[in-house]
Parts: structure tokens; sequence; C-alpha cells
């Protein structure tokens, strides 16, 4: 049986619920101790019992990811634990306002942009020495159809997400020739989530795939040797 100090250890961002609840329930599933983090304790709990009930493990980490000393703080503790993390999932992100470039509120956009640019840039400052001790570090970050291909009244989110990727894939490449961390993109396409519902309101949710679909296209990525720069569309 694998111990804790030899299991391969995974932290999911946003995974109280929709693709960062399916994807760490299908990593404990493949063996990973997964460290689930966001803001909501209770959706963290009901996915720790539902990875328990199915033979796997896990820890919860409450936290807003925006706040100052919250990543340093549980890099730390994964540091004290495992001494490793083997993947690092970038998924938890704002959607704010779909509206017009100029209808914008400032305030909105500096939140916005802490979570999806901001955090994700300290999340791979304060994993990274953790990530290079690996034996194979990956890094996997979900993004969003808007990052490559602009649209009216997406702009806000689309602009994040397009600076997300770049930002993602410049780390992969200052680590490429030096570690054996290696990165890559998953575009989900349209799932059954909440942020989706917010944005398409009067869209059956039945119409689209669930979060597990997606899911289980992280593990299938995972069980190849990708290179940094990888990019995968689920359909």
């Amino acid at each position: 049986m694998t111990t804790e100090n030899q299991a391969r250890v995974a932290l999911v961002t946003g995974a109280s619920r929709g693709i960062g609840a399916a994807t760490a329930k299908a990593l404990a599933a493949q063996g990973y101790h997964v460290v689930l983090t966001a803001r909501t304790a209770g959706g963290l709990e009901e996915v720790e019992e539902a990875i328990f009930a199915a033979g796997g493990s896990a820890t919860i980490a409450p936290m807003d990811l925006t706040e100052t000393d919250s990543i340093p703080r549980l890099a730390a503790a994964v540091a004290e634990r495992w001494g490793k993390l083997d993947l690092l999932v970038l998924n938890a992100a704002a959607l704010g306002t779909l509206a017009a470039i100029g209808a914008y509120d400032p305030k909105e956009v500096a939140k916005v942009l802490a979570l999806n640019v901001s955090a994700q840039a300290a999340l791979l400052g304060a994993f990274d020495p953790l990530l290079r001790k690996s034996e194979a570090g990956r890094v996997i970050g979900l993004s969003s159809t808007v990052a490559r291909q602009p649209r009216a009244f997406w702009g806000l989110y689309g602009a994040t997400k397009a600076a997300f990727e770049n930002l993602l894939l410049s780390y992969g490449e200052e680590v490429r020739n030096l570690t054996k961390v290696r990165v890559a993109i998953v575009d989900p396409g349209a799932t059954r989530t909440k942020m989706r519902a917010r944005a398409y309101p009067g869209e059956a949710p039945e119409s689209v795939k669930p979060p597990e679909v997606v899911a289980e296209a992280i593990t299938a990525l995972l069980a190849r040797d990708f290179e940094t720069g990888a990019f995968e569309k689920v359909s």
C-alpha cells in the first residue's frame, strides 16, 4: 500500500463544485492524495466525503486565494506534510459581469484580475519549488475559448484568461529545460457548471456535458507524456 509520503499529491483549486470537484474525485480514483481548496468549506467537505467513500484520500483547505498570505501558507503546509507537489490544477476563476467594455466597474475589473491572474501567478510562484521536487511535476490550467477568440461582452473574462494562458505557458518555458515540470492548458468547452448557468441563464443544463467528462479528459491527458504547451479542447 502507498504510504502518505510516497503518494502522488495533487492540489485542485475551485474544488468545491463543478469541474474542480469532478477533477478532484477523478484524481483521487487514480491514486492521488488530493488537496482541495475553495472558499466554500461546506462544498469542500462534501467532495472530501465522496472521495473517502470511494476509497480515496483528500485534505481540505478552505481559503480565499486573493487574500494576501493564503497561498504562501498553503504552500508551507503542503511542504511540511508532503515535501513536494506532483500536480497543480488551476481551476478557480471568476466570470465577472458580462457587459460592454465601457460599462465595467473598475472595482470589479480589479477583483476579477486578482483571482484570474494575480492569484494564479502567486500559486505558480509558491508551488514551483514543490513541483520541482516531484519526479514529474505537472501543471494544468483550465481556460476558455474566449481567451483566444474574443467575443462581444466577454472582454473582461476573456482578457483575464488570455493573460492566464500567457502566464502559465511562460512559466512552462522558464522551467522546461531545467526541470521535469510540464504545463498544459485545457479548454473544457460548454460544461454544466454554475458559471455556465450564470453566463447562459436560458440554457437547458442537460443540453451540455457534465463536469465529469472534463475530469476524464484531464486524467487522460495526465496519462500521456505531454510536453509543455499541450492544449486540450474538450468537446
